[in-house]
């Protein structure tokens, strides 16, 4: 039985992989030498502030804050949460922090971009601990209002709702 759990597994995953690796950009793929470890889907909110834009500080902008979502998997179940960081936290404590490699605008101009984030760094000893790369695809909403914002906001925060399916890679 375990060993036919395993192939099953390896199967579910290769296929992920070469899914995931056929629907994207080559700067948003993974290194040849990373498998797919877990699939998650996200729900949650992009945050911004109305702050004053660095180019002229007489006219402001939103400014994304930081990502606040929970991580399920297929079947719907928590397995953890995506935070300021941006850091991804397991259920099981392990946690990953990553740091931009690449952006794609995606097919939908409405929703944020699709990233892939190398890990800067992990701790704890489960799923999250073994992540090399990050992929952020299939996003809906989570862009800041196209119409900016005005100086009597300023410091003002808005939480605009987001979903997204983060694939997580670790070495072969």
């Amino acid at each position: 039985m375990r060993i036919e759990h395993a192939v099953a597994t390896f199967v579910l995953a290769l296929a992920s992989s070469i899914a995931v690796a056929a629907n994207v950009s080559e700067s948003l793929k993974p290194s040849a030498n990373e498998v797919l470890l877990l699939q998650s889907r996200a729900t949650g909110v992009q945050i911004y502030t109305c702050s004053a834009r660095k180019d002229d500080p007489s006219k402001y902008e939103w400014t994304f804050n930081a990502p606040e979502a929970e991580l399920r998997d297929a079947s719907g179940k928590r397995i953890g949460r995506h935070y300021a960081g941006p850091t991804w936290e397991s259920d099981d404590g392990s946690k990953v922090t990553g740091e931009l490699k690449s952006r794609d605008n995606g097919p939908d101009v409405n929703a944020i971009p699709w990233l892939l984030l190398v890990a800067k760094s992990n701790s704890g000893k489960g799923v999250f601990a073994k992540t090399t790369s990050i992929q952020r695809l299939d996003t809906a909403g989570g862009k800041a209002p196209a119409d900016g914002c005005e100086a009597k906001e300023a410091g003002r925060e808005i939480r605009v709702p987001y979903t997204a399916t983060y694939y997580f890679f670790s070495p072969r």
